[in-house]
């Protein structure tokens, strides 16, 4: 998909976000500035997240009620290893009834998620404004 603008990008995570349930991994990847917190925006809004949704640079991880679910979002961008993110215990909301992970920078961290089923989101930036998003899944 193109996305002309933030709003776009905004949108097309919201989508997403109303079709996810409980279990679901969503992995996201693109180079910084990409928009992949714009992306996790729409999704928060799209699961029924009230809050502001920032990114968990330092924390890793920032969790969020979304009526009966919970929105696990990752930052790994900093995990320097799989091993690091194992030892931290990274993977025990993945792929839990009640939660929905979303995991920025999932690329850093992937033999940890080999087990799961995941949905493979991937914002490449063309120029300022637009972006090319690919969604795939196992």
């Amino acid at each position: 998909m193109i996305s002309k603008n933030v709003e776009q990008t905004f949108e097309l995570g919201k989508k997403l976000g109303a079709r996810l349930k409980g279990g679901d991994i969503v992995c996201l990847n693109g180079d910084l500035g990409a928009g992949k917190t714009v992306f996790i925006k729409g999704v928060a809004k799209g699961l029924g997240v009230k809050e502001e949704i920032t990114s968990p640079t330092f924390s890793i991880m920032n969790i969020y009620e979304a009526g009966d679910l919970r929105l696990c979002h990752y930052d790994v961008y900093r995990i320097e290893s799989e091993d690091e993110g194992e030892h931290m215990g990274l993977d025990e909301y993945f792929g839990r009834e009640g939660n929905v992970c979303v995991i920025e920078w999932s690329d850093n961290i992937k033999r940890l998620l080999t087990n799961y089923k995941k949905i493979e989101v991937v914002i490449n930036k063309i120029d300022e404004d637009t972006r090319e998003i690919e969604l795939s899944g196992d």
